[in-house]
């Protein structure tokens, strides 16, 4: 014989469990309309308003896009510290800063020296100074630090494939704190680099 409620204590269950049930529909709530994107395939960019952080995501997440916007942007310098970098539309728009006056310099995985392809050439021919990082196993940073005060960085690498076949992220920080935390240590990198003569 199982225990059935009476009318009275039915009720309060009921009850009780009507109200758990929209103290948990609140709480989604309010956990969906935080800083988090919309859940889809491909979220969109999303700005937390508590900072200022915009959040990508490949493959097909407009990483490569943010990033051009972010360079085409810039006023003062760029610092790129890649492992692995065979984006031309990256590198277009790192060489279009170059001619605007923008001083950009660029840290490279030793890898590059060797690779197939690469933007380190056309970097260098357009007037760029390529340093490489052979003190470590790989140089496995992607960074770039923008006028001090931006900072992207994430798991794509600066290619074509990181956009339209990886699953990839991309930060993209406005802080200059965390700017002046990036560039001492990519400073620390470049000490030990060496200049690229190209192929």
């Amino acid at each position: 014989m199982y225990f059935r409620p009476s009318g009275r204590r039915k009720n309060a269950v009921n009850s009780m469990e009507n109200q758990t049930r929209r103290l948990l529909l609140v709480a989604l709530l309010v956990f969906l309309c935080g800083c988090q994107p919309k859940a889809s395939h491909h979220p969109a960019p999303t700005s937390c308003p508590s900072s200022d952080i915009s959040t990508y995501f490949s493959p097909n997440g407009g990483c490569t896009d943010a990033i051009v916007e972010a360079l085409d942007g810039a006023k003062l310098t760029i610092g790129v510290q890649a492992y692995s970098f065979t984006s031309a539309p990256i590198a277009k728009a790192l060489v279009d800063a170059h001619k605007r006056g923008v001083q950009v310099v660029a840290i490279l995985d030793k890898s590059q020296e060797t690779e197939k392809y690469t933007e380190a050439d056309f970097l260098l021919h357009a007037g760029i100074p390529v340093w490489i990082d052979g003190q470590h196993k790989i140089a496995h940073n992607k960074v770039m630090i923008i006028d001090s005060e931006t900072v992207i960085t994430g798991s794509f690498n600066f290619t074509k494939a990181a956009e339209t076949e990886n699953a990839e992220n991309l930060l993209v920080i406005r802080s200059p704190d965390l700017a002046a935390q990036y560039r001492a240590n990519m400073d620390l990198h470049l000490g030990h680099s060496e200049l690229y003569a190209g192929k």
